[in-house]
């Protein structure tokens, strides 16, 4: 939805209260903005960064690159993006969800947070609706037409 309403704010507050009792790992949005709370700083190195400047995310080393602690011990990493108007997001995200499976990054977690664009229309949640998720609980959208659109994607 909307930039600037909220959205990223209540999933980090929600998170933050589950995290008193549970395990948890937040998945940021293309803007990098998604883990500010959770980590008191204002950015942290992204996945598609890395992948970008070393042609593939093979090369990435999870934990010690982009996945930070945050508070109450909450998983950490931005997905990063393209700039406005170059690429696909979706096509990123995918590529994010897919790296953080085959590192390992969802084991030994009760709640995984996707903290992503709202206007996502090509495909990037297409992983949580094919079985990477075995439910999804709270959706965290604005009443704009493409954000209803991404979230009944979903």
């Amino acid at each position: 939805g909307k930039g600037g309403i909220g959205k990223s704010t209540t999933s980090q507050k929600t998170i933050a209260a589950l995290a008193e009792t549970n395990r948890i790992i937040i998945v940021g949005d293309p803007f990098a903005d998604s883990t500010r709370l959770m980590l008191h700083t204002f950015a942290q190195t992204t996945i598609l960064h890395l992948a970008a400047e070393r042609g593939t995310v093979e090369e990435i080393v999870l934990e010690a690159e982009v996945l930070l602690e945050g508070y109450q011990g909450v998983k950490c990493v931005e997905s990063g993006g393209p700039e406005p108007g170059v690429g696909c997001a979706g096509r990123g995200i995918i590529t994010c969800i897919n790296f953080l499976d085959e590192e390992g990054a969802y084991e030994d977690l009760e709640f995984v947070s996707y903290d992503v664009l709202g206007d996502v229309v090509c495909g990037g949640f297409a992983p949580i609706r094919e079985g990477k998720a075995q439910e999804i609980y709270i959706i965290v959208t604005s009443g704009e037409m493409m954000a209803m659109y991404a979230a009944n994607n979903i």
